[in-house]
């Protein structure tokens, strides 16, 4: 069995990944958050670090390319090969996001298959690296997922990694189990699961109704509670020592890293709305993390959080 962290705009950047693997259970892969491709393409200092072996070192980490234009996808399929040796794409049809969307892009790309079909012909014709695809179940509803099945059928892809919600749930409502089963049984290519696994009861309950799925892939779940991929192996759960270090690596890292504390207190209060219901009666100390301004005011609030909360781990979700 393999476990992925999913890619998760401005959160499991390049920083977060590297401070995960130090503390934590180590994934089998690790997918940055999309990077547009665009005509002329050239990455982005942010970008290349996203992706670069000098800032995520020996970790597995697979590139995701946002886009619907296929020559811009090659292009920046190749840079990241032959600039920097990954020897996989991640296709992204899965971003719900209505600004993505609106331009035909993540999952709003699953409601043209015809098109979608032309550009999927052309990467895989043109492409001398591995594609893997992350999708959705449609735009509004199921009904035309066994189609897109057939599709993805065509190609020899490195893997499928379904999450089994349409473009309109966003993170809402129940994954479509029963959808997703459907595709499993008639997929040509590896099938990865995505969506809600937010403890190892919840893997336990998908991985027994699909004993065939090898791989899985985490997000929120992730972020909620750290530890969840070791617990899924049997491991402990995360202490708050554990939730500590991890903290304070993140937190130090960003401010070498990241210029002015507004934007790094940006980053970290971003992590800190998952993690504070790890602590019981944390809202106080919560809301002062949420309203500090300047790094010193947020380092007193973090202390006397740690200091007067009780840790609870995934109890208190």
């Amino acid at each position: 069995m393999k476990n992925y962290l999913a890619p998760m705009e401005g959160v499991t950047n390049w920083v977060y990944r590297n401070a995960y693997h130090d503390c934590f259970y180590p994934m089998d892969k690790y997918f940055t958050p999309f990077i547009t491709a665009k005509p002329n393409k050239r990455l982005s200092s942010k970008e290349i670090k996203e992706v670069s072996p000098e800032t995520n070192g020996d970790l597995p980490v697979i590139p995701q390319v946002l886009t619907n234009n296929a020559e811009d996808f090659v292009k920046t399929a190749h840079i990241f090969r032959d600039e920097y040796g990954h020897r996989e794409v991640n296709l992204n049809l899965g971003c719900p996001s209505g600004t993505v969307t609106a331009k035909g892009k993540g999952a709003g790309f699953l409601g043209e298959p015809d098109k979608l079909e032309r550009f999927l012909d052309e990467i895989f014709a043109k492409c001398n690296i591995q594609i893997s695809v992350k999708t959705r179940l449609g735009m509004e509803d199921a009904s035309g997922f066994p189609e897109l099945m057939k599709l993805y059928n065509k190609f020899p892809m490195k893997e499928l990694i379904i999450h089994p919600r349409v473009q309109k749930d966003f993170y809402k409502n129940t994954p479509n189990l029963e959808a997703f089963g459907e595709a499993l049984a008639i997929s040509k290519n590896s099938v990865c699961y995505n969506g809600d696994i937010f403890s190892a009861d919840d893997f336990k309950r998908i991985h027994a109704q699909f004993p065939n799925v090898e791989c899985f892939m985490m997000g929120r779940g992730i972020l909620a509670d750290p530890s969840l991929a070791r617990e899924i192996r049997g491991g402990k759960a995360a202490d708050q020592s554990d939730i500590r270090r991890f903290h304070d690596l993140l937190y130090h890292t960003y401010r070498e890293e990241v210029s002015g504390d507004r934007n790094v207190l940006f980053k970290m209060k971003e992590i800190w709305f998952y993690l504070a219901p790890m602590f019981a009666d944390s809202k106080k100390y919560a809301k002062k993390i949420k309203k500090s301004e300047r790094c010193v005011v947020y380092e007193s609030a973090v202390n006397e959080l740690f200091a007067n909360c009780r840790f609870t781990g995934t109890q208190s979700k």
